[in-house]
């Protein structure tokens, strides 16, 4: 009886430990719904990029609904003006929090209303 004791305590406590706290993620502009559910866009939000980018590049379609610059707009912090300036930005925060490096904004800019691409005037 001891050792099961022992053995719940230390699984709770281990599982306590164990869970780190979520990032904390600045909320969009106000007034403003996601092009798609949250919960979605965590997820899949690179595979949208990623589509979208192909439908620029390769069809010149731009402004379309998964447009990173209207991701940018919407979600750009007021304490930077950016999606990625600063490790609590929008972007910064969660993939600081997922290990990921965001490579996005080394052509493209992570502040809204500014020019899209490096070299561009």
């Amino acid at each position: 009886m001891r050792r099961w004791v022992l053995a719940l305590l230390t699984t709770t406590a281990l599982a306590a430990v164990a869970a780190p706290p979520l990032p904390a993620v600045p909320k969009a502009k106000p007034g403003t719904q996601c092009v798609e559910d949250p919960a979605d866009m965590r997820r899949y939000h690179m595979e949208y990029l990623k589509h979208q980018r192909d439908a620029t590049v390769h069809g010149g379609i731009r402004g379309a609904k998964h447009s990173l610059k209207d991701c940018v707009a919407c979600h750009a912090t007021t304490a930077s003006g950016s999606v990625s300036a600063q490790q609590g930005d929008f972007c910064q925060a969660c993939h600081q929090y997922a290990a990921v490096k965001i490579d996005c904004f080394e052509c493209h800019t992570g502040k809204p209303g500014t020019a899209v691409a490096k070299g561009t005037p």
